[in-house]
């Protein structure tokens, strides 16, 4: 049985910027690792985002996993709520519930500052008991991340609501973007009474005095019911792990039974533990046959439109994280890297597109396709494309692997 390695660089992939000689950040960042294994390995294109759905990482690490969204995909927030084990009803709908800062009628910031959990935590549970009901609750997450549970919300059909993501409406009209449908007045009528009740809490109005950006209101998204999706290891043969600060990503795992590892340190942001993460994903693979790492800051960075921690944050996952996988791969005789990004989140739009992102798989029987090395442009170059993005995983990982598990 090998070893296989899967390293997701979130949104890392962009188009080509003016203040970069009209290069991306991934041409323009060192990153010698992923260049490596692009030069001695394959590289390529992968649409991680199916025909008119979102470009969401729900999404794009549904695809990456080898599970097609068309088939598998029920909404990003049940996937957070497995992770915090909230357990769903087949009737119940999840609503993923931003912590964002308002202003009179603009959302400011998508994330309130990237609230610290301390004080994010207390502001949900005081909506919780002022909005919370036997039917509502408020669950409390990570920084300005947070879920909100409605029993029997599909009765209403919740789930089909057109509801816009918050990072993609930075410093746009809130009242032209509040959820829109079939009962949507209920949800805009929690959003709206969050806002009364967190304006002149405490904790704002140090951040305020901190000259930070108050958690003046939630925002309302990512809705859906339970999902229902085979295990990794019968679809795969292999028992794998999962590694994120991102509860999307560790919930999607926890679905498919993989093991979550927490990594102390971890926070979704520039300042997350990159070290812990390399080291916690090398020690997995000594149980494991199969480890997927998610790095969040290139996406973060992105959505904030600063190309200076774009870059750093690349630099980082390939020295870091990239570069201490490789050194573990080329010391096993059967192993292989896949690196790529989910989707690329180009910092001159501060927002996810669903365009194709550029792979490399280094490793046991890979034969080297001469790229000079990775990014965009060699991998539109190489004639390697995989439409269906689910079917990418199915390539790196060898029929005989399954064949064998089963």
């Amino acid at each position: 049985m090998g070893k296989y390695i899967v390293l997701v660089g979130d949104g890392m992939a962009d188009s080509p910027l003016e203040e970069l000689g009209m290069r991306t950040p991934l041409e323009a960042a060192r990153t010698p690792n992923m260049d490596f294994m692009a030069k001695n390995g394959a590289i390529g294109q992968v649409s991680t985002i199916p025909e008119k759905m979102v470009p969401a990482s729900d999404v794009a690490n549904l695809s990456i996993l080898g599970y097609d969204p068309k088939e598998y995909y029920s909404g990003r927030a049940p996937l957070e709520a497995a992770n915090l084990g909230i357990e769903l009803e087949d009737d119940d709908v999840a609503f993923r519930c931003n912590l964002i800062t308002a202003g009179e009628n603009t959302l400011i910031d998508y994330s309130a500052g990237h609230i610290k959990t301390k004080e994010a935590e207390k502001l949900i549970r005081l909506l919780d008991r002022k909005l919370g009901s036997n039917r509502i609750r408020f669950f409390p997450g990570v920084s300005y991340r947070h879920l909100l549970l409605i029993k029997r919300g599909a009765e209403l059909k919740l789930e089909n609501l057109k509801c816009q993501a918050p990072h993609d409406i930075s410093g746009k009209n809130i009242e032209e973007n509040l959820p829109k449908g079939d009962n949507a007045e209920e949800i805009i009528d929690l959003m709206r009474k969050s806002r009364e009740i967190l304006a002149n809490h405490e904790i704002n109005a140090v951040r305020l005095d901190l000259k930070e950006n108050p958690a003046n209101m939630i925002w309302l998204w990512g809705q859906g019911k339970k999902p229902n999706m085979p295990k990794f290891s019968d679809k795969f043969g292999l028992s794998g792990s999962v590694i994120s600060a991102v509860d999307l990503i560790k919930g999607l795992g926890r679905i498919l039974g993989l093991q979550v590892i927490n990594v102390p340190g971890a926070t979704g942001y520039y300042d997350t533990n990159y070290e812990g993460k390399a080291e916690a994903g090398i020690d997995s693979l000594k149980k494991n046959d199969f480890v997927f790492v998610h790095l969040e800051a290139p996406d973060e960075a992105s959505h904030n439109g600063d190309l200076r921690e774009k870059l750093a944050a690349i630099e980082r996952f390939d020295q870091i994280i990239v570069g201490r996988f490789l050194d573990y791969c080329k010391k096993e005789d059967n192993c292989r890297m896949l690196v790529l990004p989910d989707h690329a989140t180009p910092v001159s739009l501060k927002t996810h597109t669903a365009v194709p992102v550029p792979f490399a798989i280094f490793g046991q029987d890979i034969p080297a396709k001469g790229a000079l090395s990775y990014n965009e442009k060699e991998a539109e170059k190489s004639g390697l494309y995989f439409k269906n993005g689910a079917r990418l995983l199915e390539y790196f990982i060898p029929p005989k692997e399954k064949n064998d598990a089963q």
